[in-house]
């Protein structure tokens, strides 16, 4: 049988979350409700849904990667945009002044 590696996407939205859970067999550790099976998922939100999909042990680094330059990429963009913000409000208030020193 051969393993299928995971490829993951460069960039990623959301957030890293461990999911526990019982199985549902009654012999098992987690039936009495004190310990519970742990996996790695990520969750995010699609059309105001929440999604969560299930990962590999072996996902979870390159997924923490992709998330993090998500999140530098959004600081990157918000940061251009207040610049963007902040040139346009003052044009706007140059264009105001010099209307009002014309008058």
């Amino acid at each position: 049988m051969t393993s299928k590696k995971t490829r993951v996407p460069r960039m990623l939205r959301g957030s890293l979350v461990t999911l526990r859970r019982r199985c549902g067999k009654p012999g098992c550790h987690c039936a009495d409700g004190a310990q519970r099976h742990e996996a790695p998922a990520l969750s995010y939100s699609e059309r105001g849904r929440t999604r969560v999909i299930m990962l590999a042990e072996s996902d979870v680094a390159a997924v923490a990667a992709a998330l993090e330059r998500y999140r530098s990429a959004k600081a990157e963009l918000e940061s251009a945009a207040s610049t963007g913000l902040a040139a346009l409000a003052a044009q706007v208030a140059d264009a105001r002044a010099d209307r009002r020193r014309a008058r």
